[in-house]
């Protein structure tokens, strides 16, 4: 009883930690504790803060720590998908594989087809080792043989397909309205890692609520679509004045979820023009009146931004399966992503160089592959993945994005001839003989060039067998 009355500061720290045993019981105590922790802290910055005048050094510590609070708060709206737990029926056939296995191996995907095949089947169960040795015999049957000239066929797998391929631009198959570059044009700018696509395009997928009520899915789409003043407003000059007026659509302006506020707001962070509103009207006023700045300011207006997020034209909402989904024309991965309603783990984007940027080098190694896939399947063209994957792989090895091209993976190679061979022969030649490289004519080209047999296949294999000669009487 004697804590209780000490002091009215102490009762509420006492009421907090009477409110926290709660949590515990459910065992998620520890998530809610570290979310309710930097609210606190902030709380009490402000009440220090109030009555010493903060400084400039704590304003631009306070700065320091909202934009810290940023990441926090985005990781509060957005649940981690949850994993969903593995049978017990599948975990100890799992253990019975990996034991039967021992030393040899078989990739994940193949271990867990058997799985979901044999569980449940008394009878493929008993011929479980059975199963597991024919499938690392068929596994190893499957493996590249030693010295496989692995590149040359990956680049023939996917170059003889790509002459069969359209040069042209067709519609997007879901969405009628957004044109999206298909067929070779587009093979080639991802293969030469292109640093902005020529029809860049997003699939941006919603969270619980947002993909099932269409209210909160427009609202989503009006923070992410870029709304320009021309687009909500007529612009009217009044030349003997000096004065432009703009006539807000009403119509259009509720639609998008603007107030005539908001737009006066955007109107007066242009340099050297004042706003205010008048009836339905607002008026926009100048420091230094002129006909040139009026008709500057006039243009500046037309394109000045209200609202939205730069790069993304125009927006498509259609109704899925699974939920409304919003089509962007124009990307912005890093923007589209902070917007509270967005699922991060579904959105996707075909610009590789900002999922690169945004998600890191594995995300955009995957990216490369997916949307390779997916254009030449596109055109009907069957090229097995490995051959998509090791190209992929080419191009995200050294940690950055890198065109298969003179500026990219051809210019890394060690051979002084293979690069010759590629393209700028004689300035290769030239800078190689500068230097004093040598070559060690490792690869195809430059064996080919020179005219030996290549260090690949079965020339990689030096084999001397001597035969006895017997006499034709013995």
């Amino acid at each position: 009883m004697t804590t209780t009355k000490k002091s009215p500061a102490t009762t509420k720290k006492d009421d907090k930690t009477k409110v926290k045993p709660t949590v515990p019981k459910a065992k998620p105590s520890t998530l809610p504790q570290k979310r309710i922790v930097p609210p606190k802290k902030t709380i009490a910055k402000k009440t220090v803060s109030k009555p010493t005048k903060p400084t400039k050094a704590t304003k631009k510590v306070s700065k320091k720590a909202k934009a810290e609070k940023k990441p926090e708060e985005v990781q509060k709206m957005i649940p981690v998908p949850e994993e969903e737990k593995e049978p017990e029926e599948y975990k100890k056939l799992r253990g019975e594989i990996h034991k039967m296995l021992d030393t040899s191996f078989l990739p994940p995907s193949v271990t867990n087809a058997i799985i979901v095949k044999v569980a449940g089947d008394k009878t493929l169960q008993a011929k479980l080792k059975e199963i597991i040795k024919r499938s690392v015999s068929d596994y190893r049957k499957n493996l590249i043989d030693p010295s496989e000239a692995c590149g040359i066929v990956g680049a023939q797998s996917i170059g003889e397909p790509g002459t069969q391929m359209t040069m042209r631009t067709f519609h997007y198959a879901g969405v009628a309205e957004i044109n999206v570059t298909l067929g070779l044009p587009r093979l080639i700018e991802i293969v030469d890692a292109r640093s902005v696509p020529s029809t860049p395009m997003m699939n941006i997928y919603l969270r619980d609520e947002y993909q099932l009520n269409p209210t909160l899915a427009k609202e989503v789409a009006n923070q992410i679509e870029i709304t320009r003043l021309n687009d909500i407003a007529d612009i009217e000059a009044d030349l003997t004045n000096l004065v432009l007026y703009i006539n807000p659509d009403m119509k259009t302006m509720k639609k998008k979820g603007f107030t005539m506020e908001e737009v006066v707001e955007c109107i007066k962070k242009v340099r050297g023009v004042d706003a205010k509103i008048e009836k339905e009207k607002i008026k926009v006023l100048m420091d230094d009146p002129s006909y040139k700045k009026l008709l500057d300011v006039n243009e500046t207006l037309k394109d000045l931004k209200i609202k939205g997020i730069d790069g993304i034209k125009r927006i498509i909402i259609r109704k899925e399966t699974e939920g409304y989904v919003i089509y962007s024309e124009g990307s912005n991965l890093e923007k589209v992503l902070d917007i509270e309603g967005v699922d991060p783990y579904r959105t996707t984007t075909n610009d590789i160089q900002a999922v690169g940027r945004v998600l890191g080098i594995e995300a955009a190694r995957n990216m490369i592959v997916e949307e390779a896939d997916n254009t030449l399947s596109e055109q009907g063209l069957n090229v097995d993945l490995r051959h998509i994957m090791l190209v992929a792989d080419v191009m995200t090895a050294n940690g950055t994005i890198k065109a298969i091209g003179r500026h990219g993976v051809s210019a890394q190679k060690e051979s002084v001839l293979s690069r010759a061979a590629f393209e700028i022969t004689v300035n290769h030649l030239l800078q190689a003989s500068r230097r004093g490289e040598t070559d060690r004519l490792d690869g195809v080209a430059e064996n080919i060039i020179v005219g030996q047999p290549v260090n690949l296949g079965t020339g990689a294999v030096e084999l001397v067998m001597k035969r006895k000669i017997t006499k034709k009487g013995k």
